[in-house]
């Protein structure tokens, strides 16, 4: 039986903002505490070099959606030793604006996909104020073009894009949204965008407040449960917890990377009572 490879995953945080308890919550919550939200790309690297997963947004968006901008998420990739124009693959967990921004900074790459959202992304529900007010048109129509160009892979389900590397449909914030699924040397890790945007969200089956289907969001943290060893190997979308449980790769980068390969040394995430 062949060995998987080992990767190494890094998160970097790129923008954050502030917000209060009951803006995460569908049916809202009885605490009124703040709650931020930060922002991340992920980058995997192993034998055949770095894949990233998620692209952010730019400045411009940042100003635009209101969003504190810390750093470009492109140029941030040399923190931890990338250059986006050597990248050849991009894993698009879903073409909502914070995940999809940045796709022509790839001169080379291919970009993984789930058919089921490019039809979604381009259908008709685009028209409704709620479910288009998450894309922004000029990265939909990016990533058209690039399909044009044969430089989209838009895969049907569960599919092995490297070896140790699958990823899994888990619709329902988006849908045609994905979950990468990474070996490592502390055993698969789940990097599960925004199928859970917070940890609270999967381990108490609470639901997020931008939902496609509320149904298959609920499935879906059925479906990052089971991929995962652990509850502390799945990586959500938003939480700022993320920086806190994990260790940057060196000081200078702390609270802007943190590595995800390396088990958690910071404290396990905990939730208010519920009323």
């Amino acid at each position: 039986m062949t060995k998987l490879p080992e990767y190494e995953i890094h998160a970097i945080r790129y923008a954050t903002r502030d917000a209060i308890r009951r803006e995460h919550f569908i049916g809202g919550d009885p605490h009124e505490s703040p709650m931020p939200m930060d922002y991340f790309v992920w980058v995997i690297t192993g034998p055949a070099g770095a894949i990233v997963m998620d692209l952010g947004f730019t400045a411009e968006m940042a100003k635009e959606r209101k969003r504190i901008f810390l750093r470009c998420p492109i140029e941030s990739l040399k923190l931890v030793g990338v250059d986006a124009r050597d990248v050849n693959d991009v894993i698009v967990s879903h073409m909502h604006y914070d995940h999809a921004g940045n796709l022509g900074a790839f001169p080379k790459a291919r970009f993984h996909i789930q058919a089921r959202e490019m039809a979604y992304a381009t259908g008709k529900y685009m028209r409704y104020s709620k479910p288009g007010h998450s894309y922004h048109v000029e990265d939909v129509v990016d990533m058209v073009r690039l399909n044009f160009k044969g430089r989209v892979e838009m895969h049907e389900g569960m599919v092995e894009i490297a070896p140790g590397i699958t990823l899994h449909p888990a619709p329902g914030h988006a849908d045609g949204l994905q979950v990468a699924r990474v070996h490592t040397k502390r055993g698969w890790v789940v990097l599960a965008s925004d199928a859970t945007h917070y940890y609270e969200h999967i381990m108490k089956d609470r639901l997020f407040m931008t939902a496609f289907h509320i149904g298959e969001m609920l499935d879906s943290y059925k479906v990052v449960r089971k991929l995962a060893p652990s509850a502390r190997h799945i990586i959500p979308g938003h939480d700022p917890h993320v920086m806190k449980e994990y260790e940057p790769p060196k000081p200078s980068l702390a609270g802007a990377v943190v590595r995800l390969d390396v088990a958690p040394t910071g404290p396990a995430p905990d939730f208010p009572e519920s009323h």
